[in-house]
């Protein structure tokens, strides 16, 4: 099955993207060096048959930052993948070019596909339980004419990755390696496969809670040690507005609704596929609190009102795909800073090791340790009103 081809390097152009002015997003200072496309990109782009890209829809999926959206403008590609952010980073590299928005169109991970594309063009995710649901979803509008393409760093394309394909698609063969990447080539035969369910459930531990979860969820199979901790210090007695920051499947927010019977809660996440396991939760778990909940697919806190939360639950992440950054969670305190109103607070948990309490404590003026173990910290800042000049 994993057999090679042969691949002329010398035919493949040092920057593909070398034209385009393509930046990640958000934008900040420790992030504008990263470079918004990688060499599965380029790989991709000088492979796919042009051809093919002139008679039919081209579907690409997991497009990162918009990178191949860009690329392949004019042929009015459709984006389908489980990235809020990654629309936006689409939408604003689109902007940077000068390129129409119009020309490219975007599926979420929860909408199922319909036309049938003459090119798919894949980015390798890093969850294979994402990759699983997203052959699955091709198997409804893919044809034996459809051209289908993967591509991904080697080391993160294995001998299960492969056969993923050939078990769901049909024949799959790979290319040399390239930059340290690999392309997947797959012919589709429809071979038989048994029903797919793309939800996995399990008891949540000391309540009767069942919670389901979509496949690109964090800690899909089971509650992480990190939310366990976290659940056990929680704030209570809140009223107003809280928020679930980062939601995943929303096992933070339900012991919110729990603990502040009196609140709204908003559950909101970049994945579209968190933001849904968080809504099948509260409806299978806590159906008499659906009306005063929120659930929302958006970047941090974005197009939130200033001053208009009381409580802030989150466990912010450290990377960003495959790079290793804080500039997320520092997004995510300034959001909150902002949207908290005075007294509201902000409550998180973190490694040990990355060191929020002094980012919280530049930031809000306090912070205060809750809890810790030999893994986690629990902190909390409050939002105080500004201290005004002195005449």
């Amino acid at each position: 099955m994993e057999t090679v081809i042969n691949s002329d390097e010398s035919e493949l152009a040092p920057s593909v993207f070398a034209h385009l002015s393509l930046a990640r997003y958000p934008e900040f200072d420790t992030a504008s060096s990263l470079q918004a496309w990688d060499a599965a990109d380029e790989y991709l782009i000088n492979t796919v048959d042009q051809q093919k890209l002139a008679q039919g829809p081209v579907l690409l999926l997991n497009d990162t930052f918009g990178a191949l959206a860009c690329e392949l403008h004019q042929y009015h590609p459709v984006s389908y993948g489980d990235s809020y952010v990654s629309q936006l980073a689409t939408l604003r590299n689109l902007q940077l070019n000068n390129l129409s928005a119009d020309n490219v169109s975007f599926i979420d991970s929860v909408t199922p596909l319909s036309a049938k594309p003459a090119v798919v063009l894949i980015k390798v995710p890093k969850a294979l339980a994402l990759l699983e649901q997203q052959l699955y979803a091709l198997r409804e509008v893919v044809g034996e004419d459809t051209q289908i393409i993967a591509a991904g760093k080697t080391r993160d394309i294995h001998t299960s990755t492969l056969q993923l394909f050939e078990k769901v698609l049909g024949p799959t063969h790979t290319s040399l390696a390239w930059k340290k990447t690999r392309l997947i080539f797959c012919q589709f035969n429809q071979p038989q496969v048994a029903p797919f369910n793309e939800l996995v459930s399990w008891p949540l531990d000391g309540t009767d809670y069942l919670i389901h979860n979509y496949p690109n969820v964090f800690s899909r199979t089971s509650l992480d040690i990190g939310a366990r901790f976290f659940s056990e210090h929680l704030p209570s007695g809140l009223t107003g507005t809280l928020v679930d920051l980062g939601c995943g499947n929303g096992v933070l927010g339900l012991g919110l609704l729990e603990q502040n019977p009196e609140a709204e809660v908003i559950f909101r996440d970049e994945s579209f596929m968190a933001v849904e396991s968080s809504r099948l939760n509260v409806e299978k778990n806590r159906p008499q609190d659906i009306e005063r909940c929120f659930f929302e697919a958006d970047h941090s806190l974005a197009n939130v009102e200033r001053n208009s939360l009381q409580g802030i639950v989150c466990n912010p992440p450290f990377h960003q795909h495959h790079s290793v950054t804080d500039y997320i969670a520092w997004q995510m305190f300034n959001d909150a800073k902002r949207c908290l109103a005075i007294g509201g607070e902000l409550r998180i948990i973190g490694n040990r090791h990355l060191g929020y309490h002094q980012k919280l404590k530049r930031l809000f003026g306090n912070c205060e340790l809750l809890a810790s173990n030999k893994k986690f910290v629990i902190l909390r800042s409050v939002k105080a009103p500004r201290k005004s000049r002195q005449s």
